[in-house]
């Protein structure tokens, strides 16, 4: 994983466009906002790139999705691999 905040965000951007386009930028902004959610629940700097590909799977495209998705991270990081496995087929 990249250290630094802005390399992550840089690591992830064509990840994050491939799903939400024009969209990009508030994406990157929410996902960074789960980073500081993320380590006052887990006191990690940030989630691991599975849960962040977890949470563009379970968000469906919209910026609403990807919102209760980082919420769902947050909340349990397992809940959201199952939604995620679920839409993936692997359930």
């Amino acid at each position: 994983m990249p250290v630094g905040r802005a390399n992550r965000r840089e690591h992830r951007e064509a990840r994050v466009h491939a799903v939400f386009g024009e969209k990009t930028k508030p994406a990157l902004d929410l996902i960074e906002l789960t980073e500081l959610a993320w380590h006052d629940v887990y006191e990690e700097i940030s989630p691991s790139e599975e849960v962040i590909d977890d949470m563009l799977v379970v968000c469906g495209g919209t910026l609403d999705g990807l919102i209760r998705a980082a919420r769902l991270a947050v909340a349990d990081w397992r809940d959201l691999r199952v939604s995620a496995d679920a839409i993936r087929g692997r359930s």
